[in-house]
């Protein structure tokens, strides 16, 4: 197994790279199973909306992250709506990330949600080529970088 501290060389682009207050857009912890890798993004200021929010995953591990901050003078807090006078979140605009996972994935076996707090959670299934025995039947299960 590979290190527990993997450290991806992480892209940011946009409102994500010319942040300077606030806290930071872009960070990224990935965990790592025998057989999915959960990633976890921080996107503080973000709205978890489809026409907002883009997540593209390639087979080779690529992950890409679009997104928009929007611009908002007045925030709406269950019924009550705030006028923002100090914004220290990142400046309003277009933003990219882009990262590799340790290994290739199935992105069509993926789930992703929006936590609390700003968080986009994503677990994706590593990619696995399956053994056939002399009989036809899968057998077992094979990492695709790691074939016996």
């Amino acid at each position: 197994m590979q290190s527990s501290h993997l450290k991806p060389l992480v892209t940011l682009s946009g409102t994500a790279k010319n942040s300077a207050v606030g806290p930071p857009l872009g960070l990224v912890d990935i965990g790592v199973n025998d057989s999915a890798y959960l990633i976890r993004v921080a996107l503080p200021g973000v709205r978890a909306n489809k026409n907002q929010l883009k997540c593209n995953i390639q087979l080779n591990g690529r992950v890409h992250i679009e997104g928009v901050i929007t611009e908002s003078q007045f925030v709406r807090n269950s019924s009550k709506v705030f006028e923002m006078k100090v914004q220290q979140l990142c400046p309003p605009g277009p933003f990219t990330i882009s990262f590799n996972l340790p290994g290739p994935v199935d992105p069509r076996l993926c789930s992703l949600s929006f936590r609390a707090g700003g968080i986009l959670e994503v677990v994706v299934l590593k990619f696995r080529i399956p053994h056939l025995s002399s009989e036809g039947w899968f057998e077992k299960w094979y990492d695709c970088w790691s074939l016996p």
